[in-house]
């Protein structure tokens, strides 16, 4: 199909529906700029591309003969089906492990959570006294009542606040 501005090659086609009617326009890609239809996409060199899927695909062989030596579930197992077969797991795909997770968490390796922005202060301090309530049970659990008796005071001066 040839251009209906200068006639080359036609390579964008655009289908406009407008109050019931069909209009189409055969533009090539320098006639489609012109008229703003078309942005200027960045493109990869071919070479670049190329190396680009190779590296993936010897990646990929690799991944598929990692296993576990303990109960022997295999990289591709796992990610089929998402599910890890033993603790030791995390050490034998701890590699591809962490590049999962980094991706998933937009590169933090360790779980942070989330706190809400306007609530940071409030939450601390909740956190913080849940702590000291853990302690002063664990220390009246241990019959530790120096420790209690310190935790206590802690607590009501935290509460105070």
């Amino acid at each position: 199909m040839q251009c209906q501005m200068c006639d080359k090659h036609a390579t964008v086609h655009l289908t406009e529906i407008i109050n019931g009617q069909k209009m189409e326009r055969h533009l090539c890609d320098e006639c489609a700029q012109k008229e703003g239809i078309t942005v200027k996409t960045h493109q990869i060199p071919i070479n670049e591309l190329f190396s680009n899927l190779v590296d993936a695909q010897q990646e990929s062989r690799e991944l598929a003969d990692l296993n576990c030596p303990q109960c022997k579930i295999k990289w591709t197992q796992f990610r089929k089906e998402g599910l890890l077969g033993c603790p030791n797991d995390y050490l034998a795909f701890e590699k591809p492990l962490r590049t999962l997770i980094e991706r998933a968490q937009d590169g933090a390796t360790s779980h942070v959570g989330k706190v809400p922005k306007n609530s940071e202060g409030k939450m601390a301090d909740q956190l913080k006294l849940l702590r000291f309530r853990q302690e002063l049970y664990k220390a009246l659990e241990q019959e530790d009542y120096e420790t209690a008796v310190r935790l206590r005071d802690e607590i009501r001066k935290f509460e105070m606040n």
